[in-house]
């Protein structure tokens, strides 16, 4: 039985910002003594809440792990089945003597019956809502039973189907993988996407009680929402209003004041009806200390109070924190077309950052520190946008706080992707209530900059032209004209109207990628105006310098794929599936193409090994020269590209995919390379025809004077041309610095045999440097094997490597086998007669260091 300690807060916080409405207000979450068991069949066995029936089952030991090897396939039973889940907790006299009673499930996956001392008190059915139910007069005093009924989520998405009467289309749904036919079910139920299988992840339709249960009581009065409105803000003065929703046993003349920071900024009398109140109260905020993005300031956040007090005292108050700023989308016409860029406090900012998908398939495993692991990781990598692609989920509050903190502005879709969906009232209502549910948990945050209906769907479908992904060739005219009604009711009029609505002022866009909301830009992609998702590279096998061929306006996806490294490998294959054709290691590469678009990739660029270790090695050197080229590209051609949003940062399960970090969050090289190609100020040379054209990019608010070098080397260090220059770095731009013959810098030496260093130098520090090679690297004749000397260190309780080489080494990685090491550096070109310092974070002394880490290169 679970005995909870009931307690009052003064003020709290469940999973976020908002904060408790009153000292009188009894709030507790149902976390223990949870048991479950497939639905009337076998023992009630131990769970977790939050938690799905997957992990419950893994921790009882009734099933093998789902990432091992190939097991995803044998636990496909599992979503067939209902399965049930019940509590007890313990009610004490105080909060039966509350008036106002309820229970809050802030997630359930996905249809379910809840049942409280036997009674029904309420059925759901969508994994994204907050469900409250009032139990005022239900509860008792000692012992309670809650019982949570979950049924099967293909069986009733199977029905919802056949209730609709036509099969749409969502081509990513691997439904015979799951043992469904063709009967792809997922998008009549309104549950995570990504569940039912994706191009890089498994299909594991879970079941369960995802976020926590709360029980709350109160009496009197309760603030239930504050909404800090940000009418204008400026450097000088920010214009505000909070809008307030307070609930009411009784009629009654209150004051409500606003303070900060122990200072009051407004108050008046409002008179309060029974009932749910409405009330919004101007005040201002002179000479603002403003919410930046990372890299352009401090990320400022202010704590605002309503308190609300009555002839007997405060009778109910709240807290919420928010970060003062002007973000929009700017869209006007220019001479390419129509901009697409976002204006921060007034200055416009280039968006360098990455899609992000669902932390793990099992939801609840995704804690804080695993939520700080990835923002860290991207504000770490000089990134000030995150992409939540509309597959998996409206994210956790932790995630928002996070951003706002580290200052990653957040682009944030609906959860629509890839698939065409229904347009019947039932199914409208629901998302129109999902759509409230979000929105109002979000808006607080000065992170978000946007909300998108969907991911793909526009141009999947491309109403009104041909093309598109051969979706309206399965209908007849008249289907067609039900389904795309049926896609316009949501994504044109339903979700912008509940922005403007519940979020005035943030910026809507229907559809990601799409030139325009016009109907005549219906599922065209991005190029002159819009967002682009450009896939030359990796489905068009185009090669990489297209990047440099094709405009975007803003590219909010694009990528490339690699293997995680051998010791995630390792967590899920044996040596006998050391082989990328085998089937374990193809069940863990969901791209249809994959293994074989990386292998002919490779052969463009580099030679390919035949060493199976070497090979995944080359994988993310491939990946980390693709990255590189896409953003350079991007960012050369500010200010009519505006965005470079990397698909993807993380992972779900250990996997190969286009992630730049894997599910252990361990760093590829991709990330590494975006760390570096999206500093504040970066060198970005080119070949065009015959020159090297050299770039210089930077993000700074105001000129720079630096000094740019060029040196031209062989592979042994000799300095064949050498050349410096001073210059001037406009402000938040990018332009070319100089323009350079092949011939001149070769001066007679054969291309396979030397490169170029590019290095741009300010105040005596190194700003930037690129290596430049004029072959690819399968044509160089590189050093077969030079020597690395490596000496480890420790300066100020830090520990570092020092590395030399007598010949140049090309993408060296580093690694401390069986052992968790960070290295600030890696997959780095090692140059001749030059000494680097490496920060390494583990745990091992520094003997061990050196004598047991170990390296790759390029050979």
């Amino acid at each position: 039985m679970n005995k909870i300690l009931w307690f009052a807060f003064f003020c709290c916080s469940i999973g976020g910002i908002l904060g408790c409405s009153s000292e009188k207000e009894i709030r507790t979450e149902v976390s223990s003594g949870w048991q479950f068991r497939q639905k009337d069949s076998g023992d009630w066995l131990p769970a977790t809440v939050p938690g799905t029936v997957h992990t419950d089952l893994l921790a009882n030991g009734r099933i093998e792990d789902p990432f091992y090897r190939m097991n995803e396939l044998g636990l496909q039973w599992i979503d067939k089945k209902d399965w049930e889940y019940r509590t007890e907790f313990s009610v004490d006299d105080e909060l039966i003597g509350k008036k106002n009673q309820y229970l809050v499930f802030q997630g359930l996956d996905t249809y379910a019956d809840v049942y409280l001392n036997g009674e029904c008190i309420g059925s759901v059915d969508n994994m994204f809502r907050t469900w409250k139910f009032d139990v005022s007069g239900k509860l008792k005093v000692g012992d309670n039973e809650l019982r949570v009924v979950l049924a099967s989520p293909t069986a009733r998405g199977l029905e919802e189907m056949k209730r609709y009467g036509l099969r749409l289309p969502a081509d990513n749904d691997q439904s015979e993988r799951g043992g469904m036919g063709q009967d792809r079910v997922s998008v009549y139920t309104r549950k995570a996407p990504y569940h039912y299988g994706w191009d890089w992840g498994p299909r594991l339709v879970t079941s369960g009680i995802w976020r926590p249960v709360i029980i709350e009581a109160w009496s009197g009065m309760k603030v239930e929402d504050v909404y800090i409105k940000q009418t204008e803000v400026t450097r000088e003065l920010a214009t505000l209003s909070a809008d307030i929703r307070v609930k009411a046993d009784v009629g009654q003349e209150v004051e409500i004041e606003i303070t900060s920071d122990g200072k009051v900024l407004a108050s008046g009398k409002k008179s309060l009806e029974r009932g749910e109140n409405n009330v919004s109260v101007p005040f201002e905020v002179e000479s603002p200390r403003l919410w930046w993005s990372n890299g352009l300031g401090e990320q400022n956040l202010y704590s605002f109070k309503v308190r609300v007090t009555g002839v007997e005292g405060v009778i109910a108050e709240k807290e919420v924190t928010t970060g003062l700023r002007s973000l929009k989308l700017v869209r006007k016409k220019d001479q390419g077309g129509e901009s697409f860029g976002f204006e921060l406090n007034g200055v416009p900012v280039f968006a360098k950052g990455a899609n992000i998908i669902p932390n793990d398939v099992f939801l609840p495993r995704a804690n804080r520190e695993v939520y700080e692991k990835m923002v860290f990781d991207a504000a770490n990598a000089n990134m000030n946008m995150l992409r939540v692609w509309g597959g998996g989920i409206y994210e956790d509050n932790v995630f928002f706080e996070l951003c706002d903190k580290y200052g990653i502005m957040v682009w944030h879709d609906f959860m629509f992707a890839c698939a065409m969906y229904p347009g019947n009232k039932e199914f409208l209502d629901n998302v129109r209530e999902e759509a409230i549910d979000n929105v109002v948990r979000m808006r607080n945050h000065p992170c978000i900059a946007l909300w998108c209906g969907n991911n793909e769907n526009a141009l999947a479908w491309r109403h009104g032209s041909p093309g598109g992904w051969g979706w309206k060739q399965q209908f007849t005219k008249e289907q067609q004209d039900t389904v795309f009604k049926a896609y316009y009711d949501v994504f044109h009029d339903l979700l912008p109207r509940v922005v403007s609505e519940y979020m005035p002022g943030c910026d809507y866009w229907p559809s990601s990628p799409m030139a325009g909301p016009e109907p005549t830009q219906h599922g065209l992609d991005g190029t002159t105006s819009g967002d682009q998702h450009y896939w030359g590279v990796w489905h068009g096998f185009r090669p990489l310098e297209s990047y440099d061929e094709v405009t975007t306006r803003f590219c909010s996806e694009y990528g490339f794929q690699s293997f995680p490294e051998m010791s995630t490998i390792r967590t899920y294959a044996l040596p006998e599936d050391y082989d990328i054709n085998s089937e374990v290691m193809k069940s863990h590469q969901r791209s249809y193409i994959g293994n074989g678009r990386i292998s002919d990739y490779m052969k463009m660029y580099y030679r390919v090994p035949t060493d199976f270790e070497q090979f995944i090695y080359m994988t993310h050197v491939l990946q980390g020269l693709s990255t590189k080229m896409a953003i350079e590209a991007h960012r050369r051609n500010r200010p009519y590209c505006m965005g470079s949003l990397v698909w993807q940062l993380n992972d779900c399960w250990p996997v190969a995919s286009w992630s730049t970090t894997d599910y252990y969050h361990k760093w590829k090289a991709a990330h590494y390379v975006m760390r570096d190609c999206f500093k504040e100020i970066i060198v970005a040379p080119k070949w065009q025809n015959d020159s090297m054209l050299v770039y210089v990019v930077s993000d700074r608010l105001q000129p720079v004077e630096a000094e740019l070098s060029v040196d031209v080397m062989d592979f042994s260090g000799k300095i064949i041309y050498s050349e410096k220059s001073n210059v001037e770095i406009p402000a938040n731009t990018s332009t070319v610095l100089t323009g350079m013959k092949r011939s001149f810098l070769l001066r007679g030496a054969s291309g396979k045999d030397v490169f170029a260093v590019v290095r741009l130098t300010a105040g005596g520090k190194n700003v930037d440097e690129k290596n430049v090679y004029f072959e690819y690297h399968k044509d160089l004749n590189l050093p077969q094997e030079p020597e690395l000397s490596i000496l480890a260190r420790e300066e100020g309780k830090q520990k570092y490597i020092l590395v030399t080489a007598d010949k140049l080494a090309c993408n060296v990685l580093f690694v401390l086998p069986d052992s968790t090491a960070f290295f600030s550096d890696n997959y780095i070109d090692i140059l001749p007669g030059q000494t680097y310092k490496i920060n390494v974070k583990t745990d091992i002394p520094l003997a061990e260091i050196e004598r047991r880490i170990q390296y790759r290169y390029l050979r």
